[in-house]
Order: C-alpha cells, then sequence, then structure tokens
C-alpha cells in the first residue's frame, strides 16, 4: 500500500497511552484483533508495547498510530481488504461484552 498518512483517514482519539488505546479498542469495537509490534497495517510497521489492539466493525479499521514527535492516535480507516487480511493474519482476542 503506501504510507498511512496519505490514505483517509479518521482521528478517533489523540495523547491516549498504549495501555489505554488497547482498553480503548478491547471496550469498544466488536471485534478484536493482536498483533505483535512491526506488524505491517496499510503497508506501514505498527510499534509499540505488545500487544497492539486492532479493532474491527465491519470493514472499518481501528488502530493506535505512533507519529513521531506527535504522539499516538487512534485512527479508523475504512478498507474491506485490509480488514479481511488482519482478520486472517492477527490473534482474535474477543468481541466485545
Amino acid at each position: 500500500m503506501g504510507c498511512i498518512e496519505e490514505l483517509t483517514y479518521d482521528i478517533i482519539e489523540k495523547g491516549l497511552s498504549f495501555p489505554e488505546s488497547r482498553s480503548y479498542i478491547e471496550k469498544k469495537y466488536s471485534e478484536v484483533y493482536h498483533i505483535m509490534p512491526g506488524t505491517k497495517i496499510f503497508g506501514d510497521p505498527l510499534i509499540g508495547p505488545p500487544p497492539i489492539a486492532i479493532g474491527i466493525e465491519g470493514d472499518r479499521v481501528v488502530f493506535p498510530y505512533v507519529k513521531p514527535c506527535h504522539g499516538t492516535f487512534l485512527l479508523s480507516i475504512e478498507d474491506p481488504d485490509e480488514a479481511l487480511r488482519i482478520r486472517k493474519i492477527a490473534k482474535f482476542a474477543g468481541r466485545k461484552k
């Protein structure tokens, strides 16, 4: 793919710590997956302490994204192909209760 910053995304939250972003995703999204740091999402490797939580709702992918010097953002991008790819490669962590 390309650089995440070149994609159309929504900022869900900003300024969260990694534990806060993991908790936010695990509480708010219908499907939650865990990936290890370095796993590529939309062509970019994600960084952060493991496990990194990824939320999926339909075709929308929600994930923490670190922009150096700007902090951590929770981004949301609608992409059916990437949602399907994550469902195949990531460890399923559960559904929202």
